[in-house]
Parts: C-alpha cells; sequence; structure tokens
C-alpha cells in the first residue's frame, strides 16, 4: 500500500476543504439572490394587500407594476421617508410603512391613504415575535377592518393619528378597539402609528391642504 507523507496530506485536505468552501459559497451567492427576490416580492404582495389586492408571491412584482405608480423620497427632520403612491379603480392613494415595538420584538405595518391623504383605506401589520392568540392578533382581518374609514387628520386638519384604546368610541374617527389580552402590543401599535404619522406630519397636512384648495 501507498503511503503518502504527512505534508502530502495535509496539503492534499487543504486542497479539499478550499474546494468544499468554494462550492459553498457559489451555492451561497447563489440562493442569497434567490432570498433577496423573495424578499423584494414579499414587500410587494403586502403592499398590494395594504390596497385590497391578494396575490401570490410570485405574481406580485406584474401586479405591483399595475397599482403602484411611483416610488418618492420625502426629506423630514433629516431622515429619508418611503412613500409609495398607486392608483385602484380609478382613485389615487398613498401607502406608508411604519415601524415600532411590541411585547417581544418589531412590529409593522403599512397605511393605505385614499387621495385626501386622511380616510384609510386600508392596513396591513406585522411582527416578530409577538404571542399567538394575543399579541400576534394585530395581523388579522378583524382588527385591521377596523381602521377602514378612520380619519388621520382632525378638523383643522392637523395629524392626530389613531388610537389603538380599550372599549373604543364607535363614533370617533380617530379610535379603534384594543386586541383583548394584548395591551402591550397594542400599545406598541399605538406608539407606533403616532410617530410614523408625526414624522409625516408636515407633508401629508401639506398635500391634504393643497387638495382642499384644488376642490
Amino acid at each position: 500500500m501507498k503511503r503518502f507523507s504527512n505534508r502530502y496530506m495535509l496539503l492534499y485536505s487543504l486542497g479539499i476543504a478550499a474546494v468544499v468552501a468554494l462550492l459553498l459559497s457559489v451555492v451561497a451567492m447563489g440562493l442569497k439572490d434567490k432570498q433577496n427576490a423573495n424578499v423584494r416580492n414579499e414587500k410587494m404582495q403586502t403592499l398590494l394587500a395594504t390596497i385590497g389586492v391578494e396575490c401570490e408571491r410570485d405574481a406580485a412584482p406584474q401586479l405591483y407594476g399595475q397599482y403602484f405608480k411611483e416610488e418618492i423620497t420625502i426629506e423630514s427632520s433629516g431622515k429619508k421617508l418611503p412613500l409609495f403612491l398607486f392608483e385602484k379603480d380609478g382613485k389615487k392613494g398613498y401607502v406608508i410603512p411604519a415601524k415600532g415595538k411590541g411585547l417581544w420584538g418589531g412590529i409593522y405595518a403599512n397605511i393605505a391613504l385614499g387621495s385626501d391623504f386622511n380616510t384609510i383605506v386600508g392596513i396591513t401589520f406585522s411582527h416578530d415575535s409577538e404571542t399567538p392568540g394575543l399579541g400576534a392578533e394585530i395581523t388579522t382581518d378583524a382588527f385591521c377592518k377596523q381602521f377602514v374609514g378612520k380619519k388621520i387628520l382632525d378638523n383643522e386638519g392637523k395629524v392626530v393619528s389613531v388610537s389603538v384604546v380599550k372599549h373604543a368610541d364607535p363614533a370617533s374617527l380617530h379610535q379603534v378597539d384594543a386586541i383583548s389580552g394584548g395591551t402591550m402590543t397594542s400599545n406598541g401599535v399605538n406608539d407606533m402609528l403616532a410617530a410614523c404619522l408625526e414624522s409625516y406630519s408636515e407633508y401629508i397636512e401639506r398635500v391634504a391642504a393643497q387638495g382642499n384648495e384644488n376642490k
């Protein structure tokens, strides 16, 4: 039997390790591209769901191009804020993304506003790790539908957001019911919406006022 020197065995092992590392790197790069594409498609899918257009993830890019006409960036207090402009059934609107903190981790929202930049026409929520059956209920249709028709501006055209509270007044245009048993998550949603809309407030109030002047 042929015997190999220790040096040979070391070099052979290093060569095999290098080849394996290269192959793993190639596979990882390929997967990364696919993962990035999936993330983009999921983002489009969520934005479409916010305006009431449901679709599979792979179909999202084509539908997104049909409904979302422009993505712009707003400068506010040194921050760059994204805003998505859409058109559905002949009506224009805006989607504002938001992020905050729930009980156990991050919570997120997409808020769709009508052409008046005031009336909520759709909203979706997601989260990293809220409790199933409690805080995680923010993703349900029952919770989200409460927001439809609510207003983010007061009678003077100032941003006031929509509050998530216990025993909300059904007649209020600025309140929805909190999640039963999910107080901390509900508070997180409340704070997230208020902070997000405050960041956009100068732009929202200006555009909303211009719209009213043009009526």
